[in-house]
C-alpha cells in the first residue's frame, strides 16, 4: 500500500536540505527561544534526567538532540522501537547511539503480546479497522511510553504548530495532564516552520533519516507510513487510509 515508487520513478529525489531549508524571518529569535526552553526542561527537577526526550528520530527530534548535546545538557533520550521502523530508522537510532553524548535508550514492545496480536489478527490488522490499528499503536508505542516515562518529570517532544489541525495550539509548555500524561510536557519547536526546522539541519549537518528525501516528511512504522505527493499534507502518509481525525497513535492526544 506503499506509492512512493511512482514518486521515485520520476528521477532521484533532491535532498530534503535543499527543498526545504528556509530560515523564516524570525528564526534567530525562535532558536534562542529554543535553547532557553531546552535549558528550562534541564533544570526541571532534583535530580539529573528528570526530564527525558521523546524522539522518533524524525527531522524535528534530531534537531532537538543536537540541541541537547550541543548545549550539554543531562537530558536524556529515549526511542520506542516498535518491531515495525524502516531499516533506515533503525540504522539512524544506531548511528544516533553511537555519536550522541546524551544517552539514547531504546523502549521496545512486550514481544509476548505482539506476538498474539498478530497470531489472532494477521500482520496487517492496522488495515482491517481503526480500533485494531489502534489496538497495535497501545500494545508498540503506548505501552513502551509508559515505561520510558515512568519516574519521570518532564518529556521533550517534537511537535509543531504547523504539522497538523490536531497540533495546532501546541504550547511551548503543556502543564495539561491529558496532555502531557501528568508531566510537563516541552515542546520547544512549536513555533518552527518546517524551513527552519531544515535550514538548522543544512547548517549544522546534522546526521537525518535518509527517508526524508524520498517525500516522507512524517516517519512512522513501516507498515503505516507511506511516501507523499505534490501538495498533499504534511502529515498525509501517515495512516493514509484513515479519515484525518484519526490520525493520531494517542502520543499527542488532548481530548
Amino acid at each position: 500500500m506503499n506509492h512512493s515508487s511512482s514518486l521515485l520513478s520520476r528521477g532521484a529525489p533532491a535532498k530534503a536540505t535543499t527543498v526545504h531549508a528556509r530560515a523564516s524571518a524570525g528564526f534567530a529569535d525562535k532558536l534562542a527561544q529554543t535553547r532557553t526552553v531546552l535549558q528550562q526542561a534541564a533544570a526541571l527537577g532534583t535530580v539529573p534526567g528528570a526530564v527525558t526526550q521523546a524522539s522518533s528520530l524524525g527531522a524535528e527530534d534530531v534537531v532537538i538532540t543536537h540541541l541537547i548535546n550541543a548545549l550539554q545538557l543531562d537530558i536524556p533520550v529515549f526511542v520506542l522501537d516498535t518491531g515495525a521502523l524502516h531499516t533506515e530508522t533503525l540504522a539512524l537510532l544506531e548511528r544516533t547511539q553511537a555519536t550522541s553524548r546524551a544517552p539514547v535508550v531504546v523502549y521496545r514492545p512486550e514481544l509476548d503480546a505482539v506476538i498474539q496480536f498478530v497470531r489472532d489478527h494477521g500482520q496487517d490488522a492496522m488495515y482491517q479497522s481503526i480500533a485494531l490499528r489502534k489496538t497495535c499503536c497501545e500494545l508498540r508505542k503506548m505501552q513502551p511510553l509508559a515505561r520510558a516515562l515512568a519516574g519521570k518529570q518532564g518529556w521533550i517532544t517534537g511537535l509543531r504548530r504547523e504539522q497538523s489541525n490536531a497540533r495546532a495550539e501546541v504550547p511551548l509548555t503543556d502543564t495539561s495532564e491529558v496532555a502531557s500524561k501528568g508531566l510537563t510536557k516541552f515542546n520547544p519547536l512549536a513555533d518552527w516552520t518546517l524551513g527552519d526546522v531544515w535550514h538548522y539541519i543544512a547548517e549544522n549537518k546534522v546526521d537525518y533519516n535518509p527517508l526524508h528525501d524520498q517525500f516522507f516528511p512524517s516517519i512512522g512504522c513501516a507498515p503505516c507510513t507511506r511516501a507523499i505527493a505534490l501538495g498533499e499534507d504534511f502529515r498525509a502518509g501517515r495512516w493514509w487510509w484513515e479519515d484525518e481525525s484519526a490520525k493520531e497513535c494517542g502520543l499527542h492526544v488532548k481530548k
